[in-house]
């Protein structure tokens, strides 16, 4: 009688039994033999890449109270409260209303950790922290308020480099080019370091003409003060000349 071999659903023949154990025992054997790698946390502190979504920072300078992180959040887990204040113009004007933050707080119980409010913020006041040492023993002590926030800001790492390929941003673009060079030789100022020397004294030419003797007053009045007689200066008045009458016609 002929023995049928046993096979799969899919047609293949099946294999020997207790197989697959024996692979998975040999690959427990392979990572057994390998030296360990393990980190001694916390002593050692982990290397994490720029981009590790520990924790949200907030720069509270560049926070204009536009309610879009909290608006986009699919958690609902940020609170915001302000209020309106009006300063007075610095030089004339209407005056202008400001908004103030009074507080900025984050719920990580309720946190996603997904980024939206990082990537719609329009002027770059959230930022991805790579701290995550802030394990609580009570959930209410999740909410961190914007003073514990801020802290987490000197702890962002820069952007890493663009990968091979990549198009920088437009910002990028539009900067203008960094100014490079070698740098200018030192010289020596110790010969003009001391004060100028004085200006040289006038020509002889140059200098004021002496004072000249005073003259005497006369004591008569001056001649352009006093009236021209015309008989004096031999001059006589002519009278005027009557004109003829015509004659009468008869």
């Amino acid at each position: 009688m002929a023995v049928r071999e046993a096979r799969r659903e899919d047609g293949r023949p099946r294999g020997l039994p207790g197989l697959g154990l024996v692979k998975g025992l040999m690959i427990t054997l392979k990572h057994m033999l390998r030296p360990s790698v393990t980190q001694q946390y916390p002593d050692e502190k982990p290397d994490l890449p720029p981009r590790t979504r520990g924790v949200i920072a907030l720069k509270e300078a560049n926070c204009t109270v536009c309610y879009k992180c909290s608006r986009e959040c699919p958690d609902w887990c940020i609170y915001i409260d302000a209020h309106k204040e009006t300063h007075d113009p610095a030089a004339g004007g209407r005056a202008r209303s400001v908004k103030v933050l009074d507080r900025f707080a984050i719920d990580y119980a309720l946190c996603m950790y997904c980024g939206i409010c990082v990537e719609v913020c329009p002027f770059d006041a959230l930022f991805w922290s790579p701290e995550f040492e802030y394990a609580t023993y009570d959930i209410v002590e999740l909410t961190h308020e914007k003073e514990k926030l801020e802290e987490w800001t000197y702890t962002v790492l820069p952007p890493p480099e663009l990968e091979v390929g990549a198009e920088p941003p437009q910002e990028v673009l539009q900067a203008p080019p960094p100014v490079t060079g070698t740098t200018a030789p030192a010289v020596d100022t110790s010969a003009t370091a001391g004060p100028a020397p004085a200006p040289a004294p006038a020509a002889a030419a140059t200098q004021a003409p002496p004072a000249s003797p005073p003259q005497p007053v006369p004591s008569g009045p001056a001649p352009e003060e006093v009236t021209p007689s015309v008989a004096a200066a031999g001059e006589q008045a002519v009278a005027p000349t009557p004109r003829a009458r015509p004659a009468a016609r008869p």
